[in-house]
């Protein structure tokens, strides 16, 4: 039996991910959590077979926990799940350790074999990002700009490509205006950019927005 646990910040998420594997045999959700502090908990105090784990969420981001699963549970694979499509996110989270990406829209559909897939010691990942890797490993020093931020100064530059303020950035990530406003003053200087206008036009012509 293939023990999951479940992280999304959303209750309907979280249900609707339990739907899918219930239905799936030898597969089941031992357990759920809403927040990176709580799923930590749960990874260190039970056994796990694989963990879903959203990017997206209040306070630590996805692929902050991400890195505090690989370390504390080197052998835990972990499957992201998210909203944001694999120019965003994908190569970043598969870096950082994880064991495949997938966005929410194909859950229904592949969800189930991609968890077999890492809880049998492989990987996910789709034709597109295979491309992508193999790519982006053939480069030497032509890397993207956005490529020198860290993962929270990257979530805050597709959220300000989307056309979200500061303010709603803060709330949506469970942190201050002034920590905001700091992730942009660190994007500005470290892509020579002026302005929130630039950093827009930027993250569209990068394929960093959906």
């Amino acid at each position: 039996m293939i023990r999951v646990l479940v992280v999304d910040d959303h209750a309907v998420v979280r249900e609707g991910l339990k739907r899918i594997i219930a239905e799936a045999s030898g597969m089941m959700v031992g357990g759920e959590a809403a927040d990176g502090p709580e799923a930590l908990r749960l990874v260190m105090s039970e056994p796990w077979d694989a963990v879903v784990l959203d990017v997206t969420m209040p306070g630590r981001s996805g692929l902050d926990v991400l890195k505090e699963i690989r370390r504390q549970q080197p052998h835990l694979p972990v499957l992201i799940l998210s909203m944001h499509g694999e120019e965003q996110y994908a190569i970043r989270a598969l870096k950082a350790g994880a064991a495949g990406y997938m966005t929410k829209e194909s859950a229904s559909d592949q969800l189930v074999a991609a968890i077999r897939r890492v809880a049998g010691g492989r990987r996910h990942i789709s034709p597109s990002l295979a491309e992508q890797l193999a790519v982006d490993i053939g480069r030497d020093t032509d890397q993207p700009l956005h490529a020198a931020l860290s993962d929270r100064e990257h979530e805050v530059l597709c959220l300000i490509g989307s056309g979200h303020t500061l303010s709603e950035i803060a709330r949506r990530l469970s942190v201050s205006v002034k920590t905001v406003s700091t992730y942009r003053a660190r994007m500005l200087d470290k892509m020579s950019m002026h302005n929130n206008a630039q950093l827009t036009h930027y993250a569209i012509r990068s394929g960093l927005v959906d």
